[in-house]
C-alpha cells in the first residue's frame, strides 16, 4: 500500500478479488501499474527424495510454502492472485526488502509465478513517499543477483543441515528410546553452535567453586545528606586473619581526608543504531527478547516511521536529509525542544565503525506518527530510535569524577565520586543515559570525619554470570555465528524446542545433552568455525567471488561425512538422549503444589475431550483440578498465587507476549476477565491419561 500511494500521481484504485486479497492499481508518467503484495515466502525448499522420514536427505526444489506448510494455507490466495495478474504483464519491478531475503523471496515469485528470471529492482531504506519515488526513478536495471545467489545458498544450507540433523537426532532417539515413539530434536546449522555457546557457559558455572574472602567496609558521612560506603583498598582479603588484623586496628578510629584527585573526561555520544545495538538496549531498558524487538521495529518501519532495521550499519549516510527528519521530529511536542537545538548548530553524526552495503543505520524517518495511534510497545521503542538519533548529533558529555583517599588509622580507604558537568548528548537521550551521579561536598585535606560503621564482611566469589537475551546476542555477534536477521529467530527456536529456558539464559537439561552428544560424537556439528566459513563463503557470493554450486558442493560432503560420524554412533547417541528427554517431559508437565494436598499439579490430556487439564498426581485420592490454556506452551514459575494458593504458569504464544496467570479460574486476580459463559468444574471428572 505505501509503494502505491508513493507512487500514485494520483489516488490509486484499490482492488480486492473475491477471496479478499487486496492490490493496487495506479497510473504513473502515463504507464499503467499494478502493485501486488505477498505474505512472505511463497516458495520453500521441500524434499524431493520420497524416501520418507529418513536421511541423508540432498534431493530438494522449491514448491509452494501453502503445499509444505498447512498452517500457511492463507498464502494460496496470494500466490493464485499473483499468478492470475503476470499473465497480463509486459514488465515486472521487484519491491522487496533489500537483502537477501527480499532478494529469493521476490526472485522465486518472478522464476515460478511470472516465468521470468529477470527484472527491474527498487532499492529503499525506508517507506516514506519521497524515498521511494527516488527509488522508482533510479531503479535498478537488472537484480542484484549476487544477492539472490548468497540467499539462495544460505537457504540451500539451512535446508540440508535442519533436515537431515533432525533427522538424525529424532530418529536416533526413535531408534533407541523404547519409551518413546516420536519426539522432535534439531540441530541447525548456526543452531547446533549457539546452543553449544550456552552450553559451554552453563560448564563454566557447573565448574565454579566458590573462594571465601573478607572486605572491610567503611560508612563516612561526609555530609548530612549523603552517606558513602567505601572498602579497604586491598578490597579482598583472602587471609581472614589479614582482615581482622586491619579491622581491628581501624575500629572506633575517625577518618582522615589524606588525598583528593578530581579529574574532568569527556564522554562520546553513542553511535546510531544497528539491529544487534537496538535489540540489546531495548533488552536492557525494556526486556524485549531479541525477536519481539525485531518484530516491534518491523511495525514501525511498514507504517513509514523508521528505516528498515534488519541492517549491521552504524552510519547515517547525508543523503537521508538530516535537517528534513530534524524539522518534522520537531512537530512532536516530546522532542521539539531538543530538535530545534540540534538545527541550530553544524548537524555531523557520531558514526560507528560497523557498514552494511545495502542499508544505512536505524533512524527515524521524516514521516513521523501520530504517537496517540501506536501501541505501548511502538510507542517504547520509537522513543528509543528518536532519542538514539538526536544524541549522535549532539556533543560530547563533560563528566567530573572526584576521588578521595580517606585514612582509619592509616589505611586507605578510597572512595569515588561521579558528577555531570555539561549534559550534552545525554540531554537528548533522557532516561536511555543512565550514569552514575554522585555528588561529594567540598573537601579538604586534613578533615577530620567520625566513621559511623566500620564492618568485616565474610564473602565467596560468585560464578560467572549467564547470558541474557541482549548479551547472547551480542556474543554472537562477536564470534560472527549468525547473522543479524537470523540470531534472534535461532535463539527462539531454542526456547521452543525446550533447549534453553528463562530471561536469563538458562540451559536445560535436554539442551544440556543435546549439545553434549553432538560434541562427542559428530563434534562439526556444534563448531563455531564451520558456521564461520560458510557465513565467510556466502560474504563472496554477495561479492561476486564464489559460485552458489561450489559453496553447497562443498557444504553437502562435509555433511555427507558428519552424517556418516552419526550413523557409526545412532544407538548410544539415541540412548544418552533418551533419559534427557524423559526427564524434560517430566518437568514439562509438572506446574507446582496442588493447593489441597501438596502433592504435584501435572499438565494431563482428557481422551474423551481431547484437550489438556491441569490435575493433581495423587488422583484419585485428590481430585483437584483446573483448566488450562487450549494453546501455547505452559511453564512453571514456581510462584503461587496470594489468593487463591494455586501455581502461577507462563503461557507462551506463537508471535504473543508470554502472559502469566494462577490456575484457579475464579480467582480475585481474574475479576476484570471476561465471564465464561458456563461455570468451569475445578474437579477432575474422569481417570487422568496416563
Amino acid at each position: 500500500m505505501k509503494i502505491a500511494q508513493a507512487l500514485a500521481q494520483r489516488k490509486p484504485e484499490v482492488i480486492e478479488t473475491p477471496d479478499g486479497v487486496k492490490y493496487y492499481e495506479l497510473n504513473r508518467d502515463g504507464k499503467r501499474h499494478v502493485v501486488v503484495p505477498a505474505v512472505g515466502h511463497l516458495f520453500l525448499l521441500k524434499d524431493n527424495s520420497k524416501s520418507g522420514w529418513q536421511y541423508p536427505v540432498y534431493d530438494y526444489e522449491w514448491k509452494p510454502t501453502y503445499e509444505i506448510n498447512k498452517k500457511a494455507f492463507f498464502a494460496k490466495k496470494y500466490f493464485e492472485n499473483l499468478q492470475r495478474l503476470a499473465k497480463d504483464a509486459t514488465d515486472f519491478i521487484v519491491a522487496t526488502d533489500y537483502d537477501q531475503e527480499g532478494a529469493v523471496l521476490g526472485y522465486n515469485i518472478l522464476r515460478f509465478l511470472c516465468g521470468e528470471n529477470d527484472a527491474k529492482r527498487m532499492k529503499f531504506s525506508t517507506l516514506v513517499k519521497e524515498d521511494l519515488i527516488e527509488s522508482y526513478q533510479n531503479k535498478m536495471a537488472h537484480l542484484d543477483f549476487p544477492q539472490i545467489e548468497a540467499g539462495l545458498t544460505r537457504h540451500e544450507l539451512d535446508w540440508l543441515w535442519g533436515i537431515n540433523t533432525t533427522r538424525a537426532l529424532t530418529l536416533a532417539l526413535k531408534v533407541a528410546g523404547k519409551k518413546l515413539s516420536f519426539y522432535l530434536l534439531s540441530a541447525g546449522r548456526v543452531q547446533a553452535p549457539m546452543l553449544y555457546v550456552l552450553y559451554q557457559k552453563e560448564k563454566e558455572i557447573e565448574a565454579f567453586k566458590p573462594d571465601p574472602f573478607w572486605q572491610i567496609e567503611a560508612k563516612i558521612p561526609i555530609s548530612p545528606e549523603l552517606l558513602i560506603v567505601c572498602n579497604h583498598e586491598a578490597d579482598k582479603f583472602w587471609k581472614k586473619e589479614d582482615a581482622e588484623k586491619i579491622f581491628s586496628k581501624c575500629k572506633g578510629k575517625k577518618a582522615i581526608v589524606d588525598e583528593i584527585k578530581i579529574r574532568k573526561y569527556k564522554q562520546t555520544p553513542p553511535t546510531p543504531f544497528d539491529l544487534t545495538t537496538l535489540q540489546t538496549e531495548a533488552y536492557r531498558f525494556f526486556g524485549w527478547s531479541p525477536k519481539q524487538t525485531t518484530n516491534i521495529a518491523e511495525g514501525l518501519y511498514q507504517g513509514g516511521h523508521i528505516s528498515y532495521p534488519r541492517t549491521s550499519s552504524q552510519k547515517l549516510p547525508l543523503q537521508i536529509g538530516y535537517q528534513n527528519i530534524l524539522k518534522k521530529i520537531a512537530g512532536l511536542k516530546t522532542y521539539s525542544k531538543l530538535a530545534e537545538k540540534l538545527l541550530k548548530g553544524e548537524l555531523k553524526p557520531n558514526e560507528g565503525k560497523k557498514e552494511d552495503p545495502a542499508h544505512p543505520s536505524v533512524y527515524p524517518t521524516s514521516e513521523v506518527p501520530d504517537i496517540s495511534k501506536l501501541n505501548a510497545q511502538q510507542k517504547k521503542l520509537y522513543d528509543l530510535i528518536v532519542r538514539r538519533f538526536l544524541a549522535v548529533f549532539a556533543s560530547e558529555a563533560t563528566r567530573e569524577s572526584m576521588q578521595v583517599i580517606f585514612l582509619i588509622n592509616g589505611e586507605k580507604f578510597p572512595a569515588t565520586g561521579r558528577r555531570t558537568i555539561e549534559k550534552g548528548w545525554m540531554e537528548f537521550y533522557g532516561h536511555y543515559a543512565k550514569v552514575d551521579e554522585i555528588t561529594f561536598p567540598p573537601m579538604k585535606k586534613g578533615n577530620s570525619i567520625d566513621v559511623k560503621e566500620l564492618n568485616l564482611l565474610d564473602k565467596e566469589t560468585t560464578p560467572p554470570p549467564r547470558y541474557s537475551q541482549g548479551s547472547i546476542v551480542k556474543e554472537l555477534e562477536k564470534r560472527n555465528v549468525g547473522t543479524k536477521t537470523t540470531r534472534a529467530q535461532i535463539l527462539q527456536t531454542l526456547y521452543d524446542r525446550g533447549y534453553i529456558t528463562g530471561k536469563s539464559v538458562e540451559v536445560t537439561e535436554l539442551g544440556m545433552q543435546v549439545a553434549e552428544v553432538l560434541a562427542k560424537y559428530v563434534p562439526e556439528i556444534v563448531s563455531e568455525d564451520l558456521t564461520r566459513k560458510f557465513e565467510k563463503e556466502m560474504e563472496s557470493i554477495e561479492k561476486g567471488k564464489r559460485k552458489r554450486e561450489k559453496v553447497v558442493s562443498e557444504a553437502k560432503k562435509i555433511l555427507g561425512k558428519i552424517i556418516v560420524e552419526f550413523k557409526e554412533h545412532e544407538m548410544s547417541i539415541g540412548r544418552e538422549l533418551e533419559k534427557a528427554v524423559l526427564e524434560t517431559k517430566k518437568q514439562q508437565s509438572l506446574l507446582g503444589p496442588c493447593p489441597n494436598c501438596g502433592k504435584d499439579l501435572k499438565i494431563l490430556f482428557s481422551p474423551r475431550t481431547r484437550k489438556r487439564f491441569c490435575g493433581c498426581s495423587s488422583y484419585p485420592k485428590c481430585k483437584t483440578g483446573y483448566p488450562l490454556p487450549l494453546i501455547g506452551r505452559i511453564d512453571r514459575t514456581d510462584k503461587i498465587c496470594e489468593f487463591c494458593k494455586t501455581p502461577i504458569i507462563q503461557v507462551w504464544r506463537k508471535g504473543k507476549r508470554p502472559f502469566r496467570m494462577c490456575l484457579f479460574p475464579q480467582c480475585e486476580t481474574k475479576k476484570d476477565w471476561n465471564k465464561p459463559k458456563q461455570e468451569i468444574k475445578t474437579e477432575v471428572s474422569e481417570k487422568p491419561k496416563k
